[in-house]
């Protein structure tokens, strides 16, 4: 198929490039002329595992392709996929005008028979709203459908969930338009996972319900281990209770300093305001934000308690900046409010991250020393902080830290490391609801 994917960010790229790897003629458009320049060249200009690969081999298989001039990719597409960015609005309801506007902007070109499908993550109502752009702009006699087809796509695993999919979700109005895109999709579920086809509305409150879910599993696993931390009980063993019970599983279910990126603060806040639009209060949904909040604040706490109340001119080396692994995305990293909050304290921040670094300093409002190495980032410190946990913080032998760390503390906000070997390494250790 003629595939176009209208936005170049997180989804629309690796949509765009997957949908290429699986044989269609793919066109991908942007406004941003420097970003189109970079990935004609295979700079993928986001970090994915995997992705700048792909990327690189549809181009030269001539599957691939990106261009500002969105006349000449809608005049021949067969599908055009909208998925350019729903930021959050100050009220927490989510920004359409970029989505409207690329409607807009493909509507005057369409040809008759194109599917138009919404891949953002919109309210409810989106996709219909996005149809009467689209009537009052075509052309006389073009004849078109519309769709919703949220992804579901993980940071950092990305390429894989894409080609590889638990499930494809899509809302549509006709049969005609479920053939298609089912058509379209059925290179990816080969092994048999399922394409749910479904009204439009479902489909677009299923992205939000699904998110949501997973936020208030990681918020209640946070509630319960500062239960633990009162009471003196284990979350570790709390959690492993918890999760071999088949009903709940291990997914979501670990403790930390709480949920960032780019879908869930923005989906919850973005439901909790649709609901309250409808009448309805949602209050799991709510408390799962608030307890995301208090979270951090909470880790703050328990360093400042540490240092009896004072951290001014304590050196703090963190380890991890992005909101999690395999990915540089700083979009409400939990490391933006802990390190800025203890900066205001007039504490001394050096940072780490083994590819988050350049977004870190664009993101984070404190005076930080971002040094690329992780052990020499510990040198003068008098406590580390473990925020992201990538494999090479995981897999670091605490003893190890003997030889360029000097302090006497290790705050392990996403729970790691064992207590024990932090402590016969020489330091205090502080998780999240351990008790050690």
């Amino acid at each position: 198929m003629k595939v176009v994917v209208i936005g170049t960010g997180y989804v629309g790229l690796v949509a765009g490039t997957c949908f290429a790897e699986a044989g269609n003629d793919v066109t991908c458009v942007d406004i941003d002329e420097s970003k189109i320049a970079r990935l004609k060249n295979g700079d993928p200009v986001i970090y994915e595992p995997g992705l700048e690969t792909l990327i690189r081999k549809n181009i030269k298989a001539k599957r691939l392709g990106f261009t500002t001039q969105v006349k000449d990719a809608a005049g021949r597409a067969d599908v055009i996929f909208l998925a350019v960015g729903t930021p959050t609005n100050d009220d927490g309801a989510a920004n359409l005008s970029y989505l409207y506007k690329a409607a807009e902007s493909v509507a005057p070109f369409m040809k008759s028979g194109s599917i138009v499908v919404n891949k953002c993550t919109a309210p409810v109502g989106t996709v219909f709203r996005i149809k009467e752009i689209l009537s009052s702009k075509v052309g006389a006699g073009v004849n078109f459908e519309v769709a919703s087809n949220p992804e579901f796509l993980k940071e950092g695993v990305a390429v894989q969930d894409f080609l590889y999919p638990d499930r494809v979700v899509i809302g549509v109005e006709s049969t005609g338009a479920a053939k298609v895109l089912s058509e379209l999709y059925k290179p990816f579920v080969r092994s048999g996972n399922p394409i749910h086809v479904m009204d439009v509305k479902s489909a677009e409150l299923a992205k939000y319900a699904c998110n949501c879910f997973l936020a208030v599993k990681i918020s209640f696993i946070n509630d319960m281990a500062f239960l633990c931390e009162k009471l003196g009980a284990d979350i570790s063993n709390v959690r492993t209770a918890m999760s071999t019970d088949r009903r709940i599983g291990k997914s979501f279910l670990y403790p930390g300093v709480g949920y960032g990126g780019s879908c869930f603060p923005k989906d919850v806040k973005a439901l909790i305001k649709t609901s309250s639009e409808a009448g309805v209060e949602l209050s799991v949904v709510r408390s799962a934000e608030k307890i995301n909040i208090e979270q951090r604040k909470r880790f703050v706490e328990k360093i400042v308690a540490y240092f009896d109340g004072d951290v001014k001119g304590r050196v703090f080396a963190v380890w991890g900046l992005s909101f999690k692994p395999q990915t540089d995305d700083m979009r409400e990293a939990p490391s933006i409010t802990i390190i800025e909050e203890l900066a205001r304290r007039g504490a001394v921040i050096r940072a780490t991250d083994p590819v988050a670094i350049e977004n870190a300093g664009k993101t984070i409002r404190a005076d930080v020393e971002y040094i690329e190495d992780y052990m020499q980032v510990l040198e003068g410190a008098d406590a580390l902080i473990l925020l992201t946990e990538w494999s090479e913080y995981r897999n670091c032998e605490p003893a190890l830290l003997n030889n360029n760390f000097k302090g006497r503390v290790v705050f392990d906000g996403r729970n790691i490391w064992e207590p024990a070997d932090i402590v016969n390494a020489g330091y205090d250790y502080i998780g999240v609801g351990r008790n050690v």
